[in-house]
């Protein structure tokens, strides 16, 4: 029997998020420089992206372009920029044609300005989608989105517009960029490394945590297949006793 069929339609995690980590080294085991690590990336995110809108699975997170990433060499950033813009104009069409609806989170004002008006023109024609969503979190940083949230609300005070009284979790989820998004379920990393990265902080907060050796170029289906299963075996008590559940 397969992973896939092995797997529990009735309990797919709602929201997947994924940090996709690798690509250097990938590229450095192969002898090349980074940027062909992230060029081969571009298959995981195609195979995981078609995975997911096979199995149902209604949002996709992908944790593509983090704050900290323009530390990175220029040429590295140079070449990652382009080759958003190439990826996004490749795979509109397949987007539509499997359903799939583009969104964006994070300070995108900061992209170079062809990459910017790429993204936002693919958003605008993919969102009447609605087989899954994907979440691609450019020049994001969770601290960066928390920090952004209590801004917003505190103006809102401020203005007389919310009683600072009301503030609670719910509110403060609605200030975040992910607003009208369920928090992800499940969140998988590649690579190897056992760290969030100042990646979705608050939403993540129940989050099933999946680390695997795989470096993201080498990451297939069967790999986002093993992490769901990996997913329904746990036992998911959100603070209650196993007994409870039962």
């Amino acid at each position: 029997m397969d992973l896939k069929s092995k797997i529990n339609l009735e309990k797919l995690p709602r929201h997947i998020a994924v940090i996709m980590d690798g690509n250097g080294r990938w590229a450095k085991e192969h002898g090349m420089p980074r940027v062909f690590g992230h060029r081969n990336g571009v298959k995981a995110v195609r195979e995981v992206t078609e995975a997911c809108t096979e199995l149902g699975v209604r949002y996709l997170t992908l944790y593509a372009f983090s704050t900290e990433n323009w530390n990175r060499p220029e040429s590295e950033v140079n070449a990652l920029m382009t080759l958003l813009v190439e990826t996004i104009k490749n795979e509109i069409k397949t987007l539509n044609e499997n359903g799939v609806s583009l969104r964006a989170i994070g300070d995108i004002s900061r992209l170079p300005e062809k990459s910017r008006k790429t993204l936002l023109k693919a958003i605008e024609d993919t969102k009447g989608n609605a087989r899954m969503t994907l979440v691609l979190a450019l020049n994001y940083s969770a601290k960066w989105e928390i920090v952004e949230a209590a801004r917003k609300l505190a103006q809102a005070a401020k203005s007389g517009e919310l009683d600072p009284a009301q503030i609670n979790e719910e509110a403060f989820s609605n200030a975040l960029s992910t607003s009208g998004i369920p928090d992800p379920e499940l969140l998988i990393r590649s690579s190897g490394e056992n760290r969030i990265s100042n990646f979705l902080l608050w939403q993540i907060a129940y989050a099933e945590l999946y680390f695997t050796p795989t470096l993201w170029p080498d990451f297939r289906k069967e790999h986002l297949y093993q992490a769901i299963l990996d997913f329904q075996n746990r036992e998911r008590r959100f603070g209650k006793t196993s007994e409870q559940l039962v």
